[in-house]
């Protein structure tokens, strides 16, 4: 996988080039600011972008109006944002365009090298990847309808759904069986009133109801 790089603090990039490259994959380019990672892009077409959400030259959120505006430009392109903090003003304006291949975790996230990388592995392929932080306090916060319809284990299932987890990693991290996983989901769906339809993809659906994006 030809990976770019766009993250501020020199240790942390050279970390992630060496960490990426020792797993097999190529990192075509690593800089320093979104000018040049948004440059990178254009040149280099990788197949995955990690950005930092808070680059030069103010440090707010350069990194991901970088982000958004190579989604728009290239909607098939996995992006995985870094960010130090809980910000879910940006998970959630990550959020509100199309939703594969999209990921936004914590910093920390990349010391824990196993669940980084499984979780960069499925914003490559396509998912979408909440950091598990973020998930909590949007759980903590939104207790209105429709989600006030769901039982404690349905709403255990939708926050990690929001994490981008399968229904078997969902079934593994509950210790349940997949088909109590299928359960719980298709009655999510009916409570959140997301009825089967060829053009919609439910489960995007629901995370986004769940992020009170749509």
């Amino acid at each position: 996988m030809r990976i770019v790089i766009a993250e501020d603090s020199i240790l942390l990039r050279e970390g992630l080039v060496r960490l990426l490259e020792s797993r097999g994959d190529e990192v075509v380019d690593a800089v320093g600011d979104a000018d040049a990672l948004l440059a990178s892009v254009q040149n280099d077409q990788p197949d995955l972008v990690i950005a930092d959400v808070r680059m030069p030259p103010s440090h707010t959120d350069e990194g991901l109006r970088a982000a958004l505006v190579l989604r728009r430009q290239f909607p098939e392109l996995p992006v995985l944002v870094l960010s130090q903090y809980v910000e879910e003003r940006y998970a959630t304006e990550l959020l509100s365009g199309p939703t594969s291949g999209v990921g936004y975790l914590l910093k920390d996230r990349v010391a824990d090298v196993s669940t980084f990388i499984d979780m960069l592995r499925q914003v490559a392929a396509g998912g979408t990847v909440l950091d598990p932080e973020v998930v909590s306090q949007i759980l903590v916060r939104h207790r209105s309808d429709p989600l006030d319809r769901l039982t404690p284990r349905e709403s255990e299932v939708l926050a990690l759904m929001a994490q981008g987890r399968s229904n078997s990693a969902v079934a593994s991290a509950l210790v349940i069986s997949e088909s109590a996983v299928a359960k719980h989901v298709n009655s999510i769906f009916t409570k959140l009133d997301l009825p089967l339809a060829d053009t919609d993809h439910r489960r995007v659906l629901a995370v986004l109801r769940f992020l009170r994006i749509r």
